[in-house]
């Protein structure tokens, strides 16, 4: 668990959400109401590895175009994968700043972070470097590996369009396909098994860093 006194992350994505409910409008509370209920509705928790699922291996380039590969990282110990939409997304630069505070205590355990975004080099280099992150970032462009994962999914029309004005998520990604991964965390074993898997279809939830120090303690 970490020893400093900074809100667990839950509680910080709660008060970003309460935010939202309060300020914005009918109107785009019901498109990402319509949102979420898209994404629950395709059964893609069904779709996504699963605890005891052998992990597939990647190979992609970090956030200055150096290549990292799972299988190199898993001879060191175990890997901690998560994924974050991209830096435009408030409730994933909570949760790669909470990351980067328990990143310590993961590595008390042998494990290593990487983290995995559809986003373009140039926008994951200034999303590692606005929240001052020291484990990799690397850049899934168009989602292939979060694809052989089963976690990707598109975007409703209506989603995808405030997106784009408001963020520029397709100059972001590259490409204009307004799909993005679920914001998943795995727990890799140096045996490449899947031993530990948060899965939600709602953005605004994340695997808890102090519980994933905790399944280390535990497991490791």
């Amino acid at each position: 668990m970490s020893n400093d006194n900074t809100s667990p992350l839950k509680s910080q994505l709660d008060a970003k959400r309460a935010n939202f409910e309060r300020t914005a409008d009918a109107e785009k509370q019901a498109i990402y109401k319509a949102g979420f209920e898209d994404v629950e509705q395709s059964g893609i928790l069904e779709l996504a590895k699963q605890v005891g699922d052998q992990a597939p291996d990647f190979t992609l380039n970090n956030a200055v175009g150096e290549p990292v590969s799972l299988t190199d990282y898993l001879k060191k110990g175990p890997v901690v994968l998560t994924w974050y939409r991209g830096g435009w997304c408030p409730y994933c630069n909570l949760t790669l700043q909470q990351l980067q505070k328990e990143l310590p205590n993961f590595k008390a355990k042998g494990a290593q972070l990487l983290a995995l975004t559809p986003e373009l080099p140039d926008a994951s280099v200034s999303t590692a470097e606005k929240n001052d992150l020291q484990f990799e970032v690397l850049s899934d462009i168009g989602n292939q590996v979060a694809k052989n994962y089963g976690i990707v999914f598109e975007l409703t029309e209506a989603v995808a369009k405030i997106y784009n004005a408001s963020f520029g998520l397709n100059e972001h990604n590259g490409d204009s396909s307004n799909a993005l991964p679920l914001a998943a965390t795995y727990i890799i074993n140096e045996e490449g098994k899947i031993d530990y898997a948060y899965l939600n279809t709602d953005y605004r939830n994340r695997a808890e860093p102090s519980e994933i120090t905790a399944f280390l303690n535990h497991n490791f």
